[in-house]
């Protein structure tokens, strides 16, 4: 496949792990010979793009505009300016948005967002309604009375103490601030029913068919919690989790050896270890089973919540182990992904990317 990672804030370890020195805005490229240096044979590709906010609200607003011009005063205006980079919930609604247009995009099979930890990630879920309920808000509306036509206050509509508050501000900033007020709010809302309109597409492909929702937890309970949390966010939005990964379990043991055995085949094989490193071994291995089953415990909380329940397909559940060593090149990425969809998966694989795009 063709697959894009777009990330929101991209991690340098990442960036690292795949050898490219720095996420840029543009779709990258990872080299077929990152690839076949790590010993992999990679028939499709693999891009990554990092999260331009300013410039995909930009472009949005250039898509929305009816005319080049009115184009040119939003994206001119110093209040505009302000709100595309700094307005809350603006970044996630642009990765919304960005996903959305990019999922569409032919160059690509399948699209991946990596949001933020779960805490910014519930922002997303919402992120057109907020978005919208701000442009729409009762203050701009206040602010909409007070302009006759475009870059024109008219104090005479307004209440005596809402023209004495207006007339304060504009002593304090100068009258061309409120100008720039002006000019924006009136612009802008000649393009709030095609933004509403779009917010309802943008919303409505997040519910789609096309796009799957993958959580990422560990088995520590305060993270079970919150997944479940934002599982259940999820549901009440009309979106429903399709996996869920467990990263750094601990892995049971299958079996055990004597620690006879051990110190044979420590000696068998000449290594220098100390005296006491085959009961060491022994004790170190049961104590990482010993973890298993607390892992294994914490994860029912989580496994009791999505039971396969009136004929709804349960999501699937991946543990990935904790690994004793760093992932941080391809070659180690690819270990994880072995796990995460081996041999005996890829017909489940398969069928969840059937007709799955984002």
């Amino acid at each position: 496949m063709r697959a894009l990672c777009l990330t929101i804030d991209p991690a340098r370890r990442l960036a690292q792990s795949l050898g490219v020195g720095q996420f840029e805005t543009r779709a990258q490229y990872i080299a077929p010979e990152v690839f076949r240096d790590a010993g992999m044979n990679v028939s499709g590709s693999l891009a990554v793009m990092m999260l331009d906010t300013k410039t995909t609200f930009d472009e949005l607003v250039s898509t929305l505009a009816s005319s080049r011009e009115k184009r040119d005063r939003i994206l001119d205006n110093v209040l505009y300016k302000y709100i595309s980079t700094q307005l809350a919930g603006t970044a996630e609604y642009m990765a919304m948005e960005k996903l959305h247009a990019v999922k569409d995009d032919p160059a690509f099979d399948v699209v991946l967002l990596d949001t933020p930890p779960t805490s910014h990630a519930l922002d997303f879920l919402d992120a057109p309604e907020r978005l919208v309920g701000a442009m729409d808000s009762a203050a701009v509306r206040w602010f909409l009375r007070a302009f006759e036509k475009p870059g024109k206050l008219s104090l005479n509509l307004l209440q005596k103490s809402a023209a004495t508050v207006l007339r304060g501000i504009g002593r304090i900033t100068g009258g061309g601030f409120l100008e720039q007020v002006a000019v924006f709010i009136a612009e802008f809302n000649e393009l709030f029913g095609g933004w509403r309109q779009r917010a309802d597409v943008v919303r409505s492909a997040l519910r789609g068919p096309e796009v799957g929702y993958v959580l990422v937890t560990t088995p520590d309970p305060l993270s079970i919690r919150e997944v479940l949390f934002f599982a259940e966010r999820l549901r009440e939005q009309g979106m429903v989790p399709d996996a869920f990964v467990v990263n750094r379990m601990h892995m049971p043991l299958a079996r055990m050896a004597a620690t006879e055995t051990i110190a044979q085949q420590i000696a068998d094989r000449g290594l220098s270890l100390p005296p006491d490193a085959a009961p060491r071994i022994v004790e170190a291995a049961l104590q990482e089973h010993r973890l298993s089953e607390i892992d294994r415990l914490h994860l029912i909380a989580l496994e009791e919540a999505f039971e396969d329940d009136e004929g709804e397909r349960a999501p699937l559940l991946v543990h990935v182990p904790d690994f004793p060593y760093d992932i941080h090149d391809v070659r180690r990425l690819a270990w994880v992904a072995d796990v995460l969809a081996p041999q005996e998966l890829s017909a489940v694989s398969g069928q969840l990317s059937a007709g799955r795009r984002a």
